[in-house]
């Protein structure tokens, strides 16, 4: 079998290597570079920790697990931190719904526990444990983690080609599918090149419905805007995600932090560029540094903007679509932590042919009449 999968991110990427490894001969579009597209600009957070209802909280449980699961597979993976992550809430209306959230996960058989602020310190010496207020209530859940998307997405790939004999052509942008009596035989280019396929498996996110145009249907899209602020290298020795009110902080390598502030994300209506010396830059870095005073005196190094690839009911959309054979589509929030997942399932139903239950809840069948 012959497959195409346009898009190397983090989920097209996880897909072509477990096709691969299931035996289709399998060929990677991608428009830019590995990573290049929302993948490489996500907070890349792996969890479970809020995403009813509970079919979709347990795929992402199994997306947590299989990330953990490779390294028997690759023996190391520098990219996955299974670190834990905090999470604290003051006001009084976020901490009822947090200990609702608390109790339902627990329910669920997930990891949560309330901690108090010597906890804290004791786990993240460099946060300013004053500056968190005496009555907030924090949690803290140890098996959630963060993962380097384009490290990971990289590390997918080099193995598709190296043990499996995966293609991989980078600056090829598709603009639709090629058929015949209703059936794809291949994807078509911008440049008007059709490459051929018994099957294709459209992974650009965001960009799916273009990708596709007019000669597939549609995934109804509700994409949001993020805005992402990078420090510089800054020696703070922070070890895992912290989640604060209108504040978000995570190592990112190197000595560096992300910090995002939920509130600033609604300063963009579209996708705009701006400056590292920008007003919203300014802010976050600020938020950030009441809370790791170590941040003193540095100065933002980079930012970035995203557009989320969320379908309109904010579930994962996984499958085939109807009226056109040999056409999968997967679009998903959560690509970083179910992207291990889905490539063992989608391989599961693209190769042999089995309807995974795990994905019953998640058919693009669902906006269609």
């Amino acid at each position: 079998m012959n497959v195409i999968v346009i898009g190397a991110g983090v989920l097209g990427s996880s897909i072509a290597y477990r096709v691969a490894q299931g035996g289709a001969q399998v060929t990677v579009l991608e428009a830019t570079r590995v990573g290049g597209g929302t993948s490489g600009v996500s907070f890349a957070w792996t969890n479970a920790n809020n995403k009813p209802p509970r079919a979709y909280h347990d795929l992402n449980v199994a997306g947590m697990r299989a990330h953990a699961a490779l390294k028997d597979e690759f023996g190391a993976t520098p990219w996955f931190h299974q670190s834990g992550s905090l999470e604290w809430r003051v006001s009084p209306a976020e901490v009822a719904a947090q200990a609702e959230k608390v109790a339902r996960l627990r329910d669920w058989g997930y990891a949560a526990e309330f901690i108090d602020k010597r906890r804290l310190q004791e786990l993240e010496p460099e946060i300013a444990v004053d500056a968190v207020a005496d009555d907030a209530q924090i949690v803290f859940c140890p098996e959630e983690g963060w993962v380097d998307p384009v490290l990971y997405a990289g590390a997918m790939l080099r193995a598709a080609r190296q043990r499996y004999g995966a293609v991989v052509k980078s600056g090829v942008r598709v603009t639709g599918l090629e058929t015949r009596g209703g059936r794809v035989v291949g994807a078509r280019d911008a440049a008007g090149e059709v490459h051929h396929a018994d099957l294709v498996i459209n992974c650009t996110g965001r960009w799916s419905n273009e990708t596709v145009r007019d000669t597939a249907p549609n995934v109804p899209l509700a994409p949001t805007i993020g805005f992402l602020v990078f420090t510089p290298p800054v020696g703070i020795d922070l070890r895992r995600p912290f989640h604060a009110p209108d504040l978000d902080v995570r190592p990112d390598g190197a000595g560096r932090l992300m910090i995002r502030k939920d509130s600033l994300d609604d300063r963009f209506a579209a996708l705009q560029s701006r400056t590292p010396d920008c007003e919203e830059a300014r802010l976050a870095l600020a938020s950030a540094t009441e809370l790791l005073p170590s941040l003193a005196g540095a100065e933002v190094e980079a930012v970035r903007t995203t557009v989320r690839p969320i379908p309109a009911d904010g579930l994962t959309t996984v499958g085939p679509t109807r009226g056109v054979d040999g056409y999968y589509v997967a679009v998903t929030h959560s690509g970083v932590t179910l992207s291990p997942a889905l490539g063992h399932l989608v391989a599961d139903e693209v190769l042999r042919g089995r309807e995974r239950p795990e994905l019953e809840s998640f058919r693009p069948s669902r906006f269609q009449a």
